[in-house]
């Protein structure tokens, strides 16, 4: 199993700087990794992706030196094992609400005793069992994997110390879109009461001596590595949107 870069660098409080993928390109992985993205977000609870479809994903990550990072469909164990036997470095669990949660989300993830992820000979990341001893590939990979936590609702918020206490979490996400619709101003995480609750809630994560995880655009991204924030993505609609505005007003102009 390859080191994970992105896990490297958070770990030394450098911000490690991805973009979401919400549809099926391999291609786009590539353009990413060659463009300087530390990681890509493959998401599979918002976008059309399938369990082949994150593997080649996570194939082409390997090929240009970038970690896939996959969100699974949902919280599920199930889900997150299905993601990480794909090749995903890690994963970024949805909906986790209370210190269950993230203890459940942490087993999925890790090789180990009582109700962890299941150990399975020759899956891609055991390089199809012609590897290392399953021993040393479980160790391996319990090292390099990473665990990320999305906190988007109002009731993860209320239980933010019991979850920033549970261990093998390598970044706690705060999901400004479904938090502002848990606290009622859906699609507004610029209305006070929750820009207020992602600052309190920022400022707790980085308290606790842990990393906080947000979404950023180019506009706000700055102040989002100014928050605390070490674990950090935009989206590919965003990056193209950004790259089609400054082209057509540059052609337009006479």
């Amino acid at each position: 199993m390859k080191p994970n870069r992105m896990k490297e660098k958070i770990a030394r409080g450098e911000p490690a700087l991805g973009c979401s993928v919400m549809f099926p390109s391999p291609q786009i992985v590539e353009m990413l990794g060659y463009a300087g993205f530390d990681w890509v977000l493959i998401d599979c609870e918002h976008g059309s992706l399938g369990l082949g479809d994150v593997e080649v994903m996570a194939m082409a990550c390997d090929a240009v030196g970038i970690t896939p990072i996959a969100r699974p469909r949902s919280n599920d164990s199930a889900d997150i094992q299905s993601v990480m036997d794909r090749g995903a470095m890690g994963v970024q669990v949805p909906h986790v609400n209370t210190s269950a949660d993230a203890r459940r989300a942490v087993a999925a993830v890790k090789f180990g005793p009582g109700a962890a992820r299941g150990l399975a000979a020759g899956t891609r990341p055991d390089s199809w069992g012609l590897g290392a001893r399953m021993p040393d590939f479980a160790a391996k990979a319990n090292a390099q994997s990473l665990v990320c936590v999305q906190l988007e609702h109002a009731e993860a918020l209320r239980n933010i110390d019991d979850i920033l206490a549970v261990e093998g979490i390598d970044a706690f996400f705060i999901g400004p879109s479904d938090l502002s619709q848990s606290m009622g101003h859906p699609g507004n995480p610029k209305a006070p009461e929750v820009a207020q609750a992602i600052d309190k809630a920022l400022a707790a994560i980085v308290a606790a001596g842990r990393t906080p995880g947000m979404p950023a655009t180019t506009d706000t991204v700055a102040s989002v590595v100014a928050s605390g924030c070490r674990y950090i993505y935009t989206h590919v609609p965003k990056v193209l949107g950004a790259g089609a505005s400054a082209f057509l007003k540059a052609g337009s102009q006479r």
